[in-house]
Order: C-alpha cells, then structure tokens, then sequence
C-alpha cells in the first residue's frame, strides 16, 4: 500500500511559477513509478510528467514540455512538480500518482493522492 499527500498548490499569476510536492509513504514507495496528472474545470483527466523509481527516464506531455520539470528525492520519498511559465489553462487540480509500472499517458496508476488546486490567473 502506497499513501500519497500532495502540496504546494495556490493562486499565481500568468508567467509564475509554483512547486508541487508529493509526499509517498509505504514500505516500498521509493521503487515505484511515480507522475503528475491533472484534471481542469469541465475536462477529462490528462498526464502530465512521470518519472522512474530510478530518476532515468522522464516523460512529459507536449502541454508542460520546456516548463514543467519533474524530479524525485528517494531518500526523503517526496515527488516534485516544478512549474514555471504558467498560463491560465494550466489551471486544474493536481493529482500524484504510483504505480509499480512505467507510467505512461495512458497508464491508469494503482495510487493517487487528493490533489492539489493549482490557479493561474491572468
């Protein structure tokens, strides 16, 4: 069992930047695959960024590409989301995700956390 608390999220300004924090908790948390999703007002849930429980290999949608930066600390089991250039269709709520897989865009990861609000005003 994997337990995952997100943070960090608020209101910015249209060109701000913000870091997400994920907190992981569980025997084996920091072998796991780890992302970022996010659903905003009215719209499905997308992928954003996942990360291997190595930190090899990174994978972003072409939304966040050149402005989000995903990154992890094993040692601490906290996933990061730094974000920056934000616009106003970045506004949505953010959801950190596990699973014991690679996560791709059409993963649906075994653990989520609540999520986190993220608002870029104009």
């Amino acid at each position: 069992q994997v337990q995952l608390v997100e943070s960090g999220g608020g209101l910015v300004q249209a060109g701000g930047s913000l870091r997400l924090s994920c907190a992981a908790s569980g025997r084996t948390s920091s072998t796991y695959a780890m992302g970022w999703f996010r659903r905003a007002p009215g719209k499905e849930r997308e992928f954003v960024a996942a990360i291997t429980w190595s930190s090899s290999s990174t994978r972003y949608a072409d939304s966040v590409k050149e402005r989000f930066t995903i990154s992890r600390d094993n040692a601490k089991n906290i996933l990061y989301l730094q974000m920056s250039s934000l616009k106003p269709e970045d506004t949505a709520v953010y959801y950190c995700a596990a699973d014991r897989a690679v996560i791709v865009p059409t993963t649906l990861p075994r653990y989520w956390g609540q999520g986190t609000q993220v608002t870029v005003s104009s």
